[in-house]
């Protein structure tokens, strides 16, 4: 069973920065692509960046220039740096990771549980 545990989440003001750490644990083989979602208050969940596992990386034009993803291979980690936050990413933030449990199993989706940040005006 694999599991993603989020963290860094919480309230700060607008312009201020916040980072976001996004753990995968149980039986993995493999990762092919790691990225973060949000969902802001009464609207739909959206991609806000993802990276391949060749590096590749790939941002909303809403992050561009404000936010950097990266990862830690050994550590099955991805992180989202978020600086310049403007109230409009206030939202829940997810991460997601397309992998294999074993070289027998097709890759598949699986979701942390969420975390929140709010940026207060």
């Amino acid at each position: 069973q694999v599991q993603l545990v989020e963290s860094g989440g919480g309230l700060v003001h607008a312009g201020g920065s916040l980072r976001l750490s996004c753990a995968a644990s149980g039986s993995i083989f493999s990762i092919n692509a790691m990225g973060w979602y949000r969902q802001p208050p009464g609207k739909q969940r959206e991609l806000v960046a993802a990276i391949t596992s060749g590096g590749s990386t790939n941002y909303a034009d809403s992050v561009k220039g404000r936010f950097t993803i990266s990862r830690d291979i050994a550590k099955n980690t991805v992180y989202l740096q978020m600086v310049s936050l403007k109230p409009e990413d206030t939202a829940v933030y997810y991460c997601t990771m397309h992998l294999q449990t074993d070289w027998r199993t097709p890759r598949s989706d699986y979701w942390g549980q969420g975390t929140q940040v709010t940026v207060s005006a």
